[in-house]
């Protein structure tokens, strides 16, 4: 018997559908089914919630139901767990929701049945210097101006050594998977999400060099406040902090990746061929 968490985008009214039809399978196949957050009351399954603080290894599978955001919500809460994810597609064609809602079950009875792949994705780890605990992310980490009419100074170490400073709106440090999100728009390269890097992408910069830096994984960061303007700071999207002027951040690849669950369905080329409407030549 398998152990499945499930998060749903109770804004998507086709995903409230849908998870309701998954759950009476799941318990039906004889497995069991657990809900975080607000997905357990609109599915009226108050039996089945757990909290975030309870998400632990215990779980085989953790399921999120709607699009990209939704799974960068389910491996936040679940990778440090090393629990695989699986994302069902029901936003726009996004890159990590590999499983389309016609083909649910089916992909989930061949989880169990393990005719499955992992495919694990490298994650970034930041500390702001003096808190206790590290924070993760899938995509990207944004140190960015908190003053509208102001651009903010960072000054980027590289091992221990000053490489640059910033004049800049914000400095991207992203992972391959993150290559397509924020730091996309920013006119970062696009890198393959089963690569191994740290992409650091400035926003609006500057100074005379703009470019982006393709790092190793290896390599450990600390990103400075530089006077006179605070930062913030976001992860996959969200912001959860503030960084005042002589403060840093420290920054490297997280110890563990993302795990997600792939049929070989989902090829990179053919959504990013899709995504960018590139035609054959």
């Amino acid at each position: 018997m398998s152990r499945v968490a499930a998060f749903i985008n109770v804004n998507r009214p086709e995903a409230v559908d849908l998870a309701e039809e998954l759950i009476e399978w799941i318990e039906s196949s004889g497995h069991s089914c657990v809900l975080i957050g607000d997905s357990a009351s609109v599915v009226n399954r108050e039996d089945l919630i757990i909290s975030e603080s309870e998400i632990d290894g215990s779980l085989d599978l953790a399921v999120a139901l709607g699009g990209d955001g939704s799974i960068l919500y389910m491996v936040r809460e679940v990778s440090d767990f090393e629990v695989p994810v699986m994302g069902i597609n029901l936003g726009r064609m996004g890159y990590l929701t590999e499983v389309e809602p016609k083909l649910a079950k089916l992909r989930m009875q061949e989880f169990f049945e393990g005719k499955h792949a992992i495919e694990e994705r490298m994650r970034i780890e930041i500390l702001i210097e003096g808190a206790e605990k590290p924070q993760r992310a899938l995509n990207e980490a944004v140190i960015e101006k908190i003053d509208i009419g102001r651009t903010v100074r960072l000054g980027l170490e590289i091992n221990d050594g000053f490489f640059t400073s910033y004049a800049t709106d914000g400095l991207i440090v992203a992972t391959p998977t993150g290559s397509t999100a924020y730091s996309l728009s920013a006119r970062g390269p696009i890198i393959d999400p089963t690569h191994q890097a740290l992409l650091l992408t400035p926003v609006a910069p500057h100074s005379l060099f703009d470019r982006a830096v393709v790092l190793s994984p290896d390599d450990n960061l600390r990103i400075e406040v530089l006077p006179d303007c605070d930062a913030s700071i976001a992860l996959d999207g969200h912001v959860v902090a503030q960084l005042e002027v002589g403060q840093a951040l420290l920054c490297k690849t997280a110890e563990k990746p993302a795990r997600l669950v792939s049929f070989g369905a989902n090829n990179f080329h053919r959504v990013l061929k899709e995504k960018f409407g590139l035609s054959d030549r």
